[in-house]
């Protein structure tokens, strides 16, 4: 494909199937089909070979990305590319000195114009064949392209000069040409230097703009390699065995050494170690994993040897999901792209038509066939829709692959739009502000006892619980006190709390009531202390051992350590952000208060997140929702943007329109910093395609523009749209210690499908 009117036209063709639903990239080069289980994909491909193109399936899988295999550089392999620059270098070097020649006229040497014939037919011929080419082709299939116009120009301005060189007095010895920016000079006969300098330009700006092209996709090709080839699969007799990823199954133990790839989303069951996700999240920091945790595939094994159970492969995983929701989104069309789309289609007939009519009018109001002829060239030239068919997917190839590299994931064209308009942000509070996690909070030991005593006890006796409290304590135990000593008799009375033996001492420790059946009272201190807890949404342990209250430990959610800033951050955006929490009015603003939330929407039930949304809705806001569980879903989808953190469920995940992969709030920050910057970007591009085309076609007509300056300016239009896109590829985060630097560095490989009957189609000529 050429132009966006090439993607049109395969577009059309697909959709004329019965039951098919297609949307062909212009940048991305591929086509998007929905179709009836019913129909062959080599139906596809024949009706994209019947519009005049080829056509080949994507293959789901590690090979996916590698259509076009070229390097990060632009350059690599690629046959297009290298047959481009091969054109684009011999046509620059013979065009120059006919330019040169032309344009001084006291250069012009004896028989100077027929060394500029020599040096500028193979520029025509040769160099812009791949032009004339598909320009045949679409006339063979009763069509036109820029690459029409582009062929119709400089063929026209070859023919007139070879016509004038032989039979119209311009080959005589010792005639000289001036030139003139303008076509409205009258004393040109030959544009040998139009024809050459057209197809050189044009060569260039489409020599740039592939390259550039093909660094837009990089972040998402990088995305499709991740990830791990084979793996130490743990069979029931001990025996390690090495194969491929794609023959692991569900529940499968495989052996990850340090510096490994995990090779699927799993569950540790052996081992612990740090692993690190910046790959996937683009945090730098890796995340400590033990016995119980869950681990993603194509993370890195940074510590120890770890033995993990499959829980998701293939296409499920979440680097699967991840690549399929960035190609859906770079795939799809917002609604003034398809607009662009409609003009560009209808605009090359239409510029046909205007160029005869330029010819006519200037032929008529008695001016020369030279001027009548340049002024139809240069309109032929200067109105290439190219710059407005790469408006919008060039920026949101280079948008969304960012977003993958930052852990941002942009379900699609039209939610850009929504991050434009939000004004409040719902911030779910479990799982989203604070981690969702119990961790001690306070050690309150009574009547000035020994607090350390205190958590070391109360930390060995429930180091045998797998309650979350439990495990909140004795974690702050070992951290305060490294290893803790053994638990004997050790008893969990459900709902109440535990009891054991430590250091010789009978321990229990939990709710009051326990303590009570004891026949232990707890002291005033200690009653104000669990009330305080209470009454602030948290949660109290009481302590005693041999026979008396020892103290209160007193375990909370915490806040996460970007909440806070994150917080600020959307405030700089604009927004206003409302915590949404089913804690009490005082819980929550205990928690609002720490992050900088002046807004609390408390008491909700979980069924009522969505009337929280309606709400605020109601009252004229613009509602974002961030949350992470399956009762979000709702208000997810009900809300005019939904983030859902990728830390959460799959339910909503699916029910948002951002999916922040990074556990931290600063992630939406992060994704709605990116989706307005890539709106603006789309929006920059249109306006300045629009804009050339709107201020350059009037000068063509009225014959002030030569096609020469006509020709440089349209290869400039393109390759500026592409360059302002690429300039999202510098987009940073605001979140510390979140990688700037494209994941693409890091190899591996993973792909797939969903359930769908779908296919993917590269298209070109």
């Amino acid at each position: 494909m050429t132009c966006s009117s090439c993607a049109n036209r395969i577009e059309r063709k697909l959709n004329k199937l019965d039951g098919v639903q297609a949307s062909v990239n212009f940048a991305l080069e591929t086509a998007t089909v929905t179709y009836p289980p019913a129909l062959d994909p080599a139906d596809l491909v024949r009706a994209v070979e019947a519009a005049g193109y080829t056509a080949a399936p994507v293959r789901p899988g590690p090979g996916a990305s590698a259509d076009g295999a070229a390097s990060e550089d632009g350059t690599g392999d690629d046959p297009e590319l290298r047959s481009l620059r091969d054109r684009l270098v011999v046509s620059a070097l013979l065009t120059v000195p006919v330019i040169a020649l032309s344009m001084v006229p006291a250069w012009q040497f004896r028989f100077w114009q027929w060394l500029v014939f020599a040096l500028a037919a193979p520029v025509v011929v040769w160099g812009g064949f791949p032009f004339h080419k598909a320009a045949a082709k679409n006339l063979r299939h009763g069509t036109t392209t820029m690459d029409t116009l582009i062929s119709l120009g400089t063929l026209a301005a070859f023919s007139w000069s070879v016509y004038a060189l032989f039979w119209g007095g311009m080959g005589e010895p010792g005639v000289t040409m001036p030139f003139d920016i303008t076509a409205s000079g009258g004393h040109a006969e030959i544009y040998l230097e139009a024809a050459s300098g057209v197809v050189a330009f044009l060569l260039a700006g489409r020599y740039f703009e592939a390259r550039s092209k093909r660094k837009a996709g990089a972040a998402l090709k990088a995305l499709l390699e991740l990830g791990a080839r084979d793996v130490s699969v743990l069979r029931a007799d001990g025996r390690e065995e090495r194969v491929p990823v794609d023959r692991l199954g569900v529940g499968d133990r495989f052996v990850v050494r340090p510096g490994e790839k995990i090779a699927t989303d799993g569950v540790v069951v052996d081992g612990a170690s740090a692993v690190d996700a910046s790959m996937l999240t683009g945090e730098s920091v890796p995340v400590e994993v033990r016995t119980g945790d869950g681990v993603t595939g194509a993370t890195v094994n940074a510590g120890g040897r770890l033995v993990v159970r499959a829980t998701r492969v293939g296409a499920d995983t979440q680097l699967a999901r991840m690549a399929q929701l960035v190609t859906e989104a770079q795939t799809g069309k917002a609604a003034v792209q398809r607009l662009a789309d409609r003009v560009s289609g209808v605009f090359v007939p239409i510029v046909i038509v205007l160029a005869v009519a330029t010819l006519g009018f200037w032929l008529g109001n008695a001016a020369g066939a030279e001027e009548a002829f340049t002024a139809a060239v240069a309109v032929l030239v200067i109105a290439c829709p190219c710059a407005l068919g790469l408006a919008t997917p060039v920026a949101l190839l280079v948008g969304t692959g960012r977003g993958a590299q930052l852990g941002v994931l942009i379900k699609g064209p039209e939610v850009l739009e929504n991050t434009r308009r939000v004004d409040t942000v719902l911030l779910d509070k479990t799982g989203t502000v604070t981690t969702g996690r119990m961790a001690l909070v306070d050690v309150r030991p009574v009547n000035g006892g020994d607090a350390d005593e205190l958590l070391r006890l109360a930390g060995a006796v429930e180091h045998a619980s797998e309650h979350p409290i439990a495990k909140a304590v004795a974690v702050a135990a070992a951290e305060k006190h490294g290893t803790l000593p053994p638990v004997e008799g050790f008893t969990n009375r459900e709902g109440l709390g535990v009891e054991g033996v430590v250091d010789g001492h009978a321990v229990v420790a939990g709710r009051p009531a326990l303590l009570a059946d004891w026949g232990l009272e707890l002291p005033a201190e200690s009653e104000a202390v669990l009330d305080a807890a209470e009454e602030a949404g948290r949660t109290a342990v009481a302590v005693a051992w041999d026979g008396a209250v020892r103290g209160v430990l007193v375990t909370s959610d915490t806040v996460k350590p970007t909440s806070a800033a994150a917080v600020a951050g959307l405030r700089d955006l604009g927004l206003t952000p409302v915590l949404l929490t089913g804690d009490n009015e005082r819980a929550a603003r205990s928690v609002a208060a720490q992050v900088g939330i002046d807004e609390v929407v408390a008491g909700v039930l979980p069924t009522g997140k969505v009337d929280a949304v309606r709400a605020l809705q109601e009252q004229g806001k613009v509602v974002a929702m961030v949350g992470d569980g399956v009762n979000d879903a709702a208000a997810l989808a009900t809300a005019d943007l939904g983030l859902a953190m990728g830390t959460g469920t799959d339910a909503a995940i699916e029910a948002a329109d951002l999916t922040l992969v990074r556990g931290d709030l600063g992630a939406a920050v992060d994704a709605i910093r990116l989706s307005r910057a890539t709106l603006r970007t789309i929006k920059t591009n249109l306006f300045w395609a629009f804009a050339y085309n709107v201020m350059a076609i009037p000068l063509a007509v009225a014959g002030l523009l030569n096609p020469v300056i006509a020709g440089a300016a349209m290869a400039f239009s393109s390759v500026f749209v592409v360059l302002n896109s690429l300039r999202l590829r510098g987009f940073r985060s605001t979140a510390p210690g979140v990688d700037g630097e494209p994941a693409a560095d890091r190899a591996g490989a993973a792909g797939g499908y969903g359930a769908e009957p779908r296919a993917r189609v590269d298209a070109g000529h």
